[in-house]
Formats: C-alpha cells, structure tokens, sequence
C-alpha cells in the first residue's frame, strides 16, 4: 500500500474527553487532518521533544532513544498502520546494521520517538478515509508550526498568580517558561508555548 506521509500540526487538549489531549497529524501534500486522543504523559513527551525543552534528567522516552543509539539502532520511520475499533495502531521502522525490524508500538509512544529521532511519520489511505478530516480552508494546511525564538528578555510586572496567561506580556510569558521547565512543569510549559504560538500567530 501507498504510504502518505504526515507532520504534526497541532497538540492541544482534547475537546471530547478533558482530561486527555489530541494530537493532529496533517498530510504533507493535502489538505486532510488526523486528530488522535493521547493521554497527558504522551502529550508531554511530544511537547518537550517538539520544543526542545531539556530535562534535568531523562524522560522515558528519551532512555528508549539513548538505549537504541546505545545498540546503535536507528529509527527509520514510523506508520500508523492500523485503525480497530477506533483505536490507531503503530509501528515503528528501525534499521539495525543494514537489518530491518520492526517493532510494535501504541501510536503515541511512536509519535514522541518520531519527534526525538526527527524521523518521517506515515500512515495509509484506508486509515486517513475512516478518521481523516478535511480543512475547509486549503490556505490552513501549511506546515507544522515551529516554537519561535525567545526574545531577549527584560524584568516584567507579573499579574496575580491566578491571572490567565492570556493577562500576562510576553517578556512574563518567557520567564515562566524558564520557571516552570525548571521544576519539570512540562504541561505547564505546553500551555504556555500555546498561549505564545497563538499570540505569534496573530502579529
């Protein structure tokens, strides 16, 4: 079967279930949209990856990635290669002395390997069928939104601690971030790149 090939272009919470996330996967080349419910800990995992955020000490993800290097095991690709019963199946594509192995994997856990490895993510056509969306605005099918730069950054008058980000200035917005990446606050730092990426979205 034909591989299509997709990029992650959104990580947000889910709206059907509130205390889970989606991640949305979108064809490179098309305007469909795969939106796949993730727990918060994956949710996690992909966030820290996407953003570069370096823990003090590593996550489960990133000791699976050294052991593979360790091994010297390269992951090659990774296909979302089934949908049962609404559940997406994955498995990733790893490459091993010139051997090929695959290895079995829940579609989240692949998605978080996928960003650590910078490897190409794919699925099929049977699969984007089933649970696919299209855009209704083919100008929104870009690529993936990259975290930008961090402006230089100056002291900041912080709103109440209860305040919503929405209330604080971006200079306070970055430094929160360093705050809360300090005490391994990653859900925290994921709302706060959100609350950036939208505000950046709009200038």
């Amino acid at each position: 079967m034909k591989k299509i090939e997709l990029d992650i272009v959104a990580l947000s919470h889910s709206v059907t279930q509130s205390h889970n996330y989606a991640v949305v996967l979108g064809e490179q080349h098309g305007t469909r949209r795969l939106p796949i419910v993730i727990g918060g800990f994956e949710a996690q995992a992909i966030a820290v990856a996407m953003e570069r955020m370096t823990p003090n000490r590593p996550l489960t993800h990133d000791l699976f990635k050294n052991a593979l290097e360790t091994f010297q095991i390269d992951l090659k690709e990774v296909i979302i290669n089934n949908l049962l019963d609404g559940i997406f199946y994955a498995r990733l594509i790893c490459n091993h002395h010139g051997e090929e192995i695959e290895i079995d994997s829940r579609t989240s856990d692949a998605l978080a390997m996928a960003v650590r490895f910078n490897c190409p993510i794919y699925t099929y056509e049977f699969i984007l069928d089933a649970a696919g969306v299209v855009l209704e605005d083919p100008e929104d099918a870009g690529s993936p939104t990259r975290p930008s730069a961090k402006s230089k950054r100056t002291p900041a008058a912080a709103p109440p601690s209860n305040a919503p980000l929405k209330s604080y200035s971006i200079d306070a917005l970055n430094k929160m971030l360093d705050d809360v990446l300090a005490n391994e606050d990653y859900e925290k730092a994921a709302k706060i790149r959100d609350e950036m990426t939208r505000r950046s979205e709009k200038s």
